[in-house]
């Protein structure tokens, strides 16, 4: 079904898992991880990887034929890194998704909200399809879809965390005020954490320490894409509301006289 698949821009997929490809043991074992994912689209850390395909790289454990890349620019903390980091990925054959981070602070890598929208504002006019990190901030989002971003992508906790959707209550407001796709990024730890995130409705989910970073990398990612798959249905489904007291399971009309 259509309405099953992620769309964003002008591309969609059927998987609503993006998944990153740091922090693994090894190449094999982060394209094993991707594969088991059921991912369609691979983020890379285009500051922290070789781009030279005649070295050693992940690039070349990833098939392009395959896998759509969503280069990021994790590691800049300006407008001007942030936007010669995409326009370095368009140049190196990457394309031109990007996802696009601008980190305000050292110590919980909260991005900053101005520069990431004014690079925003500059990439997607420079013909990008950006989607921006950001923090869990309506107006902001707001913003980002004015000046022409395909998605948003609110955190759900910090970056490597694992605590989970702190906010659901913003996230919602996201949902209410942007027409875009609303992306969680950062904070997911566990399979039910990704489950929730889905059942709330959002679009998709981009993890990459939660899968990275588990004892057992490969089971962990069948785990978030059995999770993300249940929780998109369960959303889809419908869930019934909350009541106070309880409904029997049964008719009550009808009932054998005693």
């Amino acid at each position: 079904m259509e309405g099953s698949y992620l769309k964003v821009g002008n591309r969609s997929f059927k998987s609503r898992l993006i998944v990153g490809t740091g922090k693994y043991k090894s190449f094999e074992e982060t394209r094993e991880a991707i594969a088991v994912s059921g991912a369609e689209v691979v983020t890379v850390a285009v500051r922290r990887i070789e781009l030279d395909k005649t070295k050693e790289s992940i690039l070349n454990f990833i098939d392009p034929d395959k896998y759509t890349f969503l280069p990021n620019t994790a590691g800049c903390y300006s407008v001007k890194e942030a936007v010669m980091t995409c326009q370095l990925a368009r140049e190196a054959g990457l394309g031109d998704l990007v996802k696009v981070e601008v980190i305000g602070d050292e110590k919980t890598l909260f991005p900053d909200n101005e520069a990431t929208l004014e690079a925003s504002d500059i990439l997607v006019k420079d013909g990008f399809t950006v989607l921006p990190y950001c923090t869990d901030d309506v107006v902001l989002c707001k913003k980002l879809e004015q000046v022409g971003c395909a998605a948003v992508m609110p955190l759900a906790a910090p970056i490597g965390s694992g605590l989970g959707i702190r906010n659901p209550y913003n996230i919602r407001l996201i949902q209410e005020a942007v027409t875009v796709p609303v992306i969680i990024d950062a904070g997911v730890g566990t399979p039910s954490d990704a489950s929730r995130a889905m059942e709330m409705g959002v679009d998709g989910i981009l993890m990459n320490t939660a899968i990275a970073c588990a004892k057992d990398p490969i089971k962990m990612a069948q785990a978030m894409k059995m999770a993300v798959e249940s929780g998109r249905l369960g959303y889809e489904a419908g869930r019934i509301p909350k009541k106070l007291y309880a409904t029997a399971s049964s008719p009550l009309e009808g009932l054998i006289d005693l």
